[in-house]
């Protein structure tokens, strides 16, 4: 198969058999996949914010990242003590579509810096709730901390989800495992 003018192969090169001739060689085979699913990790669910925060909307930090950080919506710098807990505001408000959640989740520099997590991590947002995404911090350390106006405390990330539609059954499938949990299958 022939490149266009650009050096790229055409748009629909995963065709790779037309009057029965091969247009790709193995090699570029692989690589159009490559490409192809690059191109599906792209996709961007669009989600209606409501930002009551004089700060600007959460962002990616990398092409890669998985969620946007959260910040922290605060008059004045507040003390975390030592095993206490307190919900944060961020001042966003969302409309997720249906079919999705948005769970929060720790910032691992908190955690593995100062000992300072998300308590119900992940925290799930529900499709149809319309209140102010709120974080529950925890301090797990021995020293108090500091949450300064404005800091980023945790990450929202977007997940597709199905609900269940029960089966009552008097009997599950047999497994190898069976009801063995919570270190059965070792430390």
């Amino acid at each position: 198969m022939k490149k266009n003018s650009k050096g790229a192969f055409p748009k629909h090169s995963f065709w790779l058999k037309k009057q029965g001739k091969n247009f790709l060689k193995p090699k570029e085979v692989a690589i159009q996949f490559c490409i192809f699913i690059r191109h599906k990790t792209k996709l961007m669910i669009q989600v209606q914010v409501q930002n009551e925060s004089t700060y600007e909307l959460p962002s990616y930090a990398t092409v890669s990242s998985a969620g946007v950080d959260l910040k922290a919506v605060l008059e004045a710098p507040l003390v975390l003590n030592p095993l206490e807990r307190k919900v944060i505001g961020t001042g966003l408000k969302i409309a997720l579509p249906e079919g999705f959640e948005a769970q929060v989740r720790p910032r691992s520099g908190l955690a593995a810096k100062h000992g300072v997590s998300v308590l119900n991590a992940p925290g799930t947002i529900d499709a149809d709730y319309r209140g102010e995404i709120g974080v529950i911090l925890v301090n797990l350390s021995n020293d108090p901390f500091t949450i300064e106006p404005g800091e980023r405390i945790a990450q929202l990330v977007l997940a597709r989800y199905d609900q269940i539609e029960w089966r009552p059954t008097t009997s599950l499938s047999e497994t190898n495992r069976g009801s063995g949990g919570f270190g059965s299958t070792g430390k």
